[in-house]
């Protein structure tokens, strides 16, 4: 005669422990989701209030729509906080930002800009922090745009004074800046072509087109360096800046051409400190 087999009952602290653990699995699961939820729909205003904060007010996005990650605004030049002077691009500057993860390299950010007045491709940038060697890289992709010059305006003096007018031609090679420590590194090159230049201070117009390079540091600079040379017009310019550090030093000087001098004399008493027929030109 065979035992009859026993139904099969969970014990009382077997039953207790599933619903238990199934409510943490699904709270756990809500917090990550609510969490994330968040962090892929953070406001476009928490960027532009970033970018406020690190350029002391002088770069503003204004009328900020859509996402940290997906956005636009108004992109504005400012003398900074408590300045009256403000510029505004034409149009709006729109953005696209992704964060990179590699185990063969750091964590970073790919973001892309583009601006319907003034580019007709993207600008493609990146940018990464070192925490061992407290650094951070920003990449700059090859890239041109041109830019309206009395944009400058915006930020204030001297600009608001020389209320420049013409136009900006930016070109980058493929650019890195590094910054460690109070010091400024660069690889790679960059130009700035001012055509086309007149100021509300001189009735000569154009002055004249002006080039601005930036190079990489060599063992004999000791940092990265700038040059600015006259391409063509009345007003000369012509100068060399130089990266020590984080301080920035520069020297050049203003002359204009005799049969324009006293169209530019007021100009040249302005730019720098006046020499004879020179003006000269300093910063840092």
């Amino acid at each position: 005669m065979s035992t009859p087999q026993r139904p099969f009952r969970p014990s009382p602290l077997a039953v207790g422990r599933k619903p238990s653990s199934n409510w943490r699995w699904a709270a756990t699961g809500a917090l990550v989701g609510g969490l994330l939820s968040v962090f892929m729909n953070m406001p476009a205003q928490w960027l532009a209030s970033a970018l406020w904060h690190l350029s002391k007010g002088q770069i503003q996005v204004q009328e900020a729509e859509g996402s940290v990650w997906l956005g636009s605004g108004k992109l504005v030049l400012t003398g900074g906080a408590g300045s009256r002077d403000a510029m505004a691009l034409p149009g709006r500057l729109q953005w696209q930002v992704q964060g990179l993860y590699s185990f063969n390299s750091l964590p970073s950010i790919q973001m892309n800009i583009t601006a319907a007045c003034c580019m007709k491709q993207a600008m493609p940038m990146q940018l990464s922090r070192n925490t061992q060697l407290a650094a951070w890289r920003l990449q700059v992709g090859a890239h041109v745009s041109q830019w309206p010059a009395q944009l400058l305006s915006g930020l204030g003096a001297p600009w608001n004074t020389l209320q420049p007018e013409g136009r900006l031609i930016l070109q980058t090679q493929p650019l890195v800046l590094d910054f460690q420590q109070g010091k400024t590194g660069l690889q790679g090159s960059a130009t700035l072509t001012a055509e086309d230049v007149s100021s509300k201070l001189s009735t000569l117009k154009p002055m004249g087109s002006y080039l601005l390079s930036l190079v990489s540091e060599s063992a004999a600079q000791g940092g990265p360096a700038l040059s600015l040379v006259t391409q063509s017009g009345s007003l000369l310019l012509s100068g060399q800046g130089q990266w020590h550090g984080a301080q920035f030093q520069f020297r050049g000087e203003a002359t204009a051409v005799p049969e324009h001098a006293e169209a530019l004399s007021n100009l040249l008493n302005i730019i720098g400190r006046r020499e004879g027929a020179r003006s000269l030109l300093s910063l840092g």
